[in-house]
This record gives structure tokens, C-alpha cells and sequence, in this order.
């Protein structure tokens, strides 16, 4: 069944990809339109979300800004759509990373870079950093249940000579990557919510307390790993911007949930200034209300 959904899809995502960039965001608008205002996608999950963390706001406010939110995740969706075929100097033009010379500053300390990202703006883009950088990028990420799926999303990323390993598997990979004498930059989302039996650091999260995801701060730590932070910003309509902020070059010298707590901070500046951009759409904030396990960490 798996192999015959894909084989069904496929062809469909192709043609997607292949459209001219015009005629492309039409079809973006006309998904949004059935997204939002047919569907309804999610919108109840939207408007919990924004009404939480901005409850200074009006509720005029809200709607707006949700409805900004819903253009862009069409948008960004189907550019990951657009990477099965997008060109390099297509995507060099269109994801433009502006301080290269941070991210080789730390290549430069002969050590691999764990590099912190987030759901937001556009964070499948980003592996154009791969045509930019020297170390060899690695993405972790959650698989896909449907396996032919995973196996699309690893071509489409492996097109930059980017390689996958999935996040229960990393610690493993990343460790026998450094004995190996392999440095790596290591691309990692970490703005999901952990599972509760894992929720070991509950901070402010947009003025929210919640479980924080530790994985980057846990391989910085045991591994001794460089810190980066890919701090990306929508320009105009297909077009984005980005920068490395280095959060740390000598992990022995951080305090310890100091990383995390560093970049949520650098994420929260983001989206307070541009809130339109985060994917209002996951639950983010879902445990706010359940009980701390024992020995959890609450700053």
C-alpha cells in the first residue's frame, strides 16, 4: 500500500516542482485557499497557539497574523516540493547565507559543529549551505513512517551530498563519525516537545513554561562539539536570508542548559518580531499544563 501511495503521489510532486516560479506561488495561493478557508486545516490548533503566547494581542491581531501564518506554510511546503527539481543556482540565489566566514571560523577549530535550527521560515532550503561550506553536512531528522517517502526526502537532500541519520540513531552515528577522525556540520530542528518521561529541563518558551528538547546540547556535550545557530528570515515571497550566530566554540565553558536556553532565546527574538514565519501548527506548547516529573530541572 505504502509503495503504491508514493508511486500515485510521485508523479504529481514531480509536475509540482517543475512548474515555472510564477505559475508555482498561483498554485500556492490556490492551496492556501482550500487550506484555510475550506479545510480549515489545523486552525483551531493555530489560534490556541497564538492566543497563548500573545495574550496582549487583539483578537483582530490574532486573525491576521494566522492568516499570514497559513500563506507562508503553503508557501514553504511546497518549496520543499520545489527542491525534487530546483537548481543549484536557482537555490543559491533564493537562500542566501550571508556571514560564511562564521561557520569556517569554526570549521577552522578542527572539531564538528552541531548547527541549531527551528521551524522557521524555511529551514529545508538551508542544505544549500552544503555548496557553501567544507565540513560534509549531516541532517537529523525524525523518518517518515511511509518508507518510500523517507526515501524521497533522503534524494531530494542528498542532491547537495547532504547525508541523514535519523534522531534516535544519532548519538551513535556522531560517535563513531569523530573516531572515525570525520568532521561533520550536524543540522538539527530543536524546537520540538519532547515526551513527557523525557522532559528532563522545563524553561519560558514565549513567556511559556515548558519541557525543552536537549538533544544538540547532550552531543555538544559528551562529543565536544561546536555550537551554531542558523538565524533565518523570509526576504520576500520565495526569497530568504541567513546568518550563523555562534553560540559556543568550547562547550567546557558553557553553564549546563546554557545552550538550550541560548537558543531559544535567539528563536523567541525571531518570532515576536516576525510571528507569521513559526509553524503555529505543531503543539508546541502542549505540556505546559502536566506535572514536572521528579528530578526534572526547572529554571
Amino acid at each position: 500500500m505504502q509503495l503504491l501511495i508514493y508511486r500515485l503521489v510521485y508523479p504529481i510532486l514531480w509536475i509540482i516542482s517543475k512548474l515555472p516560479w510564477r505559475i508555482f506561488y498561483m498554485f500556492s495561493t490556490g492551496i492556501y485557499i482550500f487550506i484555510y478557508h475550506i479545510v480549515g486545516y489545523r486552525k483551531r490548533t493555530v489560534t490556541e497557539n497564538l492566543t497563548l503566547v500573545f495574550p496582549e494581542k487583539p483578537m483582530a491581531e490574532i486573525y491576521k497574523i494566522r492568516k499570514a501564518f497559513y500563506k507562508h506554510m503553503c508557501d514553504m511546503f511546497l518549496e520543499m516540493i520545489k527542491s525534487i527539481s530546483i537548481t543549484d543556482e536557482e537555490l543559491l540565489a533564493r537562500f542566501k547565507i550571508t556571514n560564511v566566514e562564521e561557520i569556517k571560523a569554526l570549521e577552522a577549530k578542527n572539531k564538528s559543529i552541531i548547527v541549531l535550527m527551528a521551524h522557521y521560515a524555511s529551514y529545508e532550503w538551508a542544505t544549500v549551505a552544503q555548496l557553501l561550506i567544507n565540513f560534509p553536512t549531516v541532517g537529523i531528522y525524525k523518518q517518515i513512517k511511509n518508507k518510500y517517502f523517507d526515501r524521497l526526502v533522503h534524494r531530494i537532500r542528498q542532491r547537495y551530498e547532504a547525508r541523514l541519520i535519523p534522531s534516535f540513531n544519532a548519538m551513535q552515528e556522531i560517535t563513531k563519525d569523530k573516531a572515525n577522525g570525520k568532521l561533520c556540520s550536524y543540522a538539527l530542528v530543536s524546537d520540538q516537545s519532547p515526551k513527557l518521561k523525557n522532559a528532563l529541563y522545563w524553561t519560558d518558551f514565549m513567556g511559556i513554561k515548558v519541557p525543552a528538547y536537549l538533544g544538540g546540547e547532550v552531543l555538544a556535550r559528551r562529543l565536544d562539539l561546536s555550537v551554531s545557530y542558523l538565524h533565518v528570515e523570509k526576504i520576500k515571497r520565495g526569497y530568504y536570508q541567513a546568518k550563523f550566530i555562534t553560540i559556543t566554540d568550547d562547550i567546557s565553558k558553557c553553564e549546563q542548559y546554557q545552550i538550550v536556553d541560548t537558543y531559544l532565546q535567539l528563536l523567541e527574538k525571531q518570532i515576536r518580531q516576525r510571528p507569521e514565519l513559526y509553524l503555529w501548527t505543531h503543539k508546541r506548547w502542549k505540556h505546559r499544563n502536566e506535572e514536572i516529573p521528579k528530578g526534572a530541572t526547572v529554571n
